[in-house]
């Protein structure tokens, strides 16, 4: 496969493209986050995603396939973005003890001007979570940099997580065997 370019900072994609030996550079561009009103959850992360793409195709005008995602958490019908500060972060993840909600990643593939875009949706139960858990948790990690204020695969994933119905990988932010398996056919 030939390398393709990733059009995101998050070190937890460049990990899972690691994993998945897929050989890749990243370029990114500043994108603007906001989107239409009245569109769902999915086609929101799906439209950040697609011009994230855009973004980085307009910088660098290659040929290679680029690849950018972009993931919301959904819960109770809100979507909890990433945390200002400490406080949000906690007012966050309080949102998120003892329920369900939705992590969605929207992913655009952009070749030669052909785009490819779909997303993926996996749902994450939390137990009920105490303060002194979320404290310790938002101190010691600090997610300022994770939509929900939390990563499933630092502490509050091992012990504060339920249930996981979906691609556990999405919810670190990238569906990558989906991935795969799309570049694989693009």
């Amino acid at each position: 496969m030939e390398p393709i370019i990733l059009a995101s900072q998050s070190p937890r994609r460049k990990q899972l493209l690691e994993w998945a030996e897929i050989s890749f550079e990243v370029i990114v561009s500043n994108t603007d986050e906001h989107f239409p009103e009245n569109i769902t959850p999915p086609l929101i992360a799906e439209y950040i995603a697609v011009n994230k793409a855009k973004a980085v195709f307009e910088l660098t005008k290659s040929d290679k396939l680029i690849l950018a995602a972009d993931t919301i958490v959904v819960c109770d019908g809100e979507i909890l973005g990433k945390p200002m500060n400490r406080n949000h972060a906690i007012e966050t993840i309080q949102k998120l003890s003892g329920k369900t909600h939705e992590v969605i990643t929207g992913v655009a593939m952009l070749k030669q001007g052909t785009i490819n875009v779909f997303h993926e949706i996996t749902e994450v139960s939390f137990h009920d979570l105490i303060t002194e858990q979320i404290s310790f948790y938002v101190d010691r990690y600090e997610p300022y940099d994770k939509a929900g204020a939390y990563a499933i695969q630092e502490w509050i994933g091992v012990v504060g997580i339920r249930e996981i119905r979906g691609d556990f990988y999405n919810v670190m932010g990238l569906p990558v065997s989906k991935v795969v398996q799309k570049l694989h056919s693009f």
